[in-house]
């Protein structure tokens, strides 16, 4: 067997697929392995996850990935990283034990407790957290735990990465990227903000102690190990580790859409990172928090002013549910392989941008960030896939233009950016992109979260390994 550099992995816990990429330090790629996140659907729209069927997933995607790895040499993964959803996680008992279902972000579910929260909570929600109040935000499913009879003073949260992280082996942390995604925490203080904790009758100790991202916090199947269920409905240490992980130092990367724009290196402040997963997110880099009006203003977007992944700095985040809907148009038409995606993708491509029927053939609606239901209305004969794919791509376009025209209130106008994500590598997607973006490039990787997570797992194999967004 072949032993390269030394091998790091980067786990990417995706709204639709999981994914653990292995690579060597310089960031040759290894093995990877992908599962699907097992979500159950339940009426309404309503998305959520066991604990168990959580982590029995992790368990098959990280043995697979191992697998494939010694398959080919017998140098060990010294260092793995773990990015994931943000609103999403885990409440935990004094013992690590999950006390409820982890809802999905795009779970309707915690609207009506959000829109019961104290006046001036409502009205300050935006300018302290930097994200508009709605159902996506985590507080907002945890009033509806609290209104289900779940005492929150008894537990603890857990974003959906550091959940995982902590099953491995890693001490319980709350990472500032994907904590800003939760309604707790004060943009300007960088500290959980007392009027929401009150709110949800809770104090400082329901989250863990606050890191940043790419913070070493333990060791695979080290002493803190615990997370899948034993025979007795208990959570059991993970002696099932492969060897080539065990001892893995940990690290929670962060924010998926984050860690994904820093795959390469620092963003300019000039430019626009575009993530088009199930979710498509619009991210501009500044140096630092824009203050509680601008925060106000943005919100009203619906775009978000939070902490990134680089120590110090902050993020615009914009998002519409575009991969949402192009996914619902695909299954619509019964397509579910990648076969059918590229002939789809062909067909679309052979009409122009515009379509090939009258301008008011299909009206789209849903792909605002606080939508994403997929409404379709047809006024014409002649519809075919391809038609409705190209028109809700633009549809999303004209969604994202909005979103641009609101940040470029705040901060000078990009002048460039990238597009990323799994629908990237679609050409009518990128065909569309070209009509909204400045000058558009599009990334070849076909996992920029879990490459980008690898890069911050290989900045722990330095002895004082400086934080993400520095080399490698």
């Amino acid at each position: 067997m072949v032993n390269p550099a030394r091998l790091v992995a980067g786990i990417d816990l995706g709204s639709t697929g999981m994914k653990m990429l292995v690579t060597d330090e310089t960031g040759h790629e290894v093995a990877v392995a992908q599962v699907p996140t097992p979500w159950r659907s339940g009426p309404g729209g309503t998305t959520e996850m066991d604990a168990g069927e959580l982590l029995a997933a992790v368990r098959t995607l990280v043995t697979t990935a191992a697998g494939r790895v010694a398959a080919v040499t017998d140098a060990p993964i010294e260092a793995v990283a773990l990015a994931g959803m943000g609103e999403t996680g885990m409440l935990i008992d004094s013992h690590g034990a999950p006390v409820a279902p982890a809802y999905a972000w795009f779970d309707p579910r915690g609207a009506d407790q959000a829109a019961a929260f104290p006046p001036r909570l409502r009205a300050d929600f935006a300018g302290r957290t930097g994200l508009p109040l709605g159902a996506q935000v985590s507080v907002a499913k945890l009033a509806y735990l609290r209104d289900q009879g779940v005492r929150l003073d008894r537990a603890r949260w857990l974003n959906l990465p550091e959940f995982v992280a902590t099953a491995l082996g890693a001490d319980p942390v709350s990472e500032y990227s994907l904590t800003s995604r939760t309604g707790l925490l004060d943009q300007d203080t960088g500290r959980p903000w007392p009027e929401m904790l009150r709110c949800l009758g809770v104090d400082e100790t329901f989250l863990p102690p606050l890191v940043a991202a790419g913070t070493p916090v333990g060791l695979a199947g080290g002493p803190a190990a615990s997370g899948f269920q034993d025979g007795a409905g208990g959570f059991a240490p993970v002696e099932w580790l492969p060897a080539n992980v065990m001892g893995a130092i940990l690290t929670v990367a962060g924010h998926d859409h984050l860690v994904a724009a820093e795959a390469s290196g620092g963003l300019p402040p000039d430019h626009y990172h575009v993530s088009l997963g199930t979710a498509e997110v619009l991210l501009r880099v500044i140096d630092g928090p824009l203050g509680f009006e601008a925060r106000c203003r943005l919100a009203e977007h619906l775009i978000n002013e939070v902490r990134h992944v680089v120590p110090g700095k902050h993020v615009l985040v914009a998002g519409v549910k575009t991969g949402l809907l192009l996914r619902r148009v695909l299954q619509t038409a019964g397509i579910h392989d990648r076969a059918g995606r590229d002939a789809l993708d062909a067909a679309a491509m052979s009409i122009p941008y515009e379509g090939g029927l009258p301008d008011d053939a299909i009206e789209v609606a849903g792909a605002r960030n606080d939508d994403g239901v997929l409404k379709l209305t047809v006024r014409a004969d002649g519809v075919s896939p391809a038609e409705v794919f190209g028109a809700v791509l633009r549809h999303s376009n004209d969604e994202i233009a909005l979103l641009i025209e609101a940040m470029d209130r705040e901060l000078p106008a990009a002048a460039t950016s990238t597009l990323t994500g799994g629908w990237a590598g679609m050409a009518s997607v990128r065909r569309a992109r070209a009509q909204v973006l400045p000058p558009m490039t599009a990334s070849t990787r076909e996992e920029e979260t879990a490459y980008g997570a690898t890069r911050a797992a290989a900045r722990l194999l330095s002895t004082t390994p400086p934080m993400i967004g520095t080399a490698p």
